[in-house]
């Protein structure tokens, strides 16, 4: 919320604090921010890039691959007001108490990368920037929304009464992105099996449950790419068996 009030003040009041867009911004009008996946789709249609551009992505790349991990989709996306909403409404409707019917791989957030990379590379332009929720979201809220709010709404019919935290966790492509650019990086969530008391608050509350597949088992850092370092598993954990740590490569 804070950075897309950040967006809109620049283009209502003039501000420079930061400016643009998520696919491409600029802190203070001197640091350049660039959304990887838009540029690598921009590759792929055949543009020629600036090295302002370029240099942004790498700026973001080393950011998140080095520090953030995947917190791109927990902490600056501007869809999870939408997600969000819909999986407060689905707890409080207790929807997900009911039998599931639908089952979605993960993985199609991969396999968009691929498809949004060849639609750019056949289309000569950055396919997935078309329609992208995120675009639309950040967009509408600087510039007035339009008939792209309905994706928006679709998305939280989608979360709401088809699958819990559908689109983000399933089908997304710039969170598979993330996931990639974030694998390695150092700032983890971190298990201790010894004060856990198995209560899966921790599974309860988070987007990707999967990833917290050590509780009841060992003591380990979350390693996988999918965790968002949303820290919701923490905040709700009364155990103190959960919590922020740095990544030790030399002894995990």
């Amino acid at each position: 919320m804070t950075l897309l009030f950040l967006y809109f003040s620049a283009n209502a009041y003039g501000w420079k604090i930061l400016s643009g867009t998520l696919s491409s911004s600029s802190v203070f009008g001197v640091m350049p921010l660039s959304d990887p996946f838009a540029v690598l789709q921009m590759i792929f249609a055949g543009a020629v890039l600036s090295f302002d551009v370029i240099l942004g992505a790498m700026i973001i790349v080393f950011f998140y691959g080095v520090i953030g991990g995947r917190a791109f989709c927990s902490w600056v996306c501007p869809v999870n007001m939408v997600t969000d909403g819909a999986n407060w409404l689905r707890r409080k409707l207790y929807m997900d108490q009911i039998e599931k019917k639908v089952w979605i791989s993960r993985d199609i957030r991969y396999y968009m990368i691929v498809l949004a990379l060849i639609v750019s590379s056949i289309s000569g332009m950055a396919a997935f920037e078309i329609i992208s929720p995120i675009t639309i979201l950040n967009r509408g809220v600087i510039f007035g929304f339009g008939a792209g709010a309905g994706l928006l709404i679709a998305i939280f019919l989608f979360d709401l009464f088809v699958l819990r935290n559908g689109w983000c966790g399933h089908i997304c492509p710039l969170g598979g992105v993330h996931a990639m650019i974030g694998k390695y990086s150092l700032l983890r969530v971190k298990h201790n099996s010894e004060n856990c008391t198995l209560c899966m608050k921790c599974k309860d509350i988070c987007p990707e449950r999967q990833v917290l597949n050590m509780i009841g088992k060992r003591s380990e850092v979350v390693s996988m790419a999918a965790c968002t370092n949303c820290g919701r598993c923490v905040d709700v954990c009364d155990d103190d068996a959960l919590g922020f740590h740095i990544r030790n490569y030399l002894n995990l």
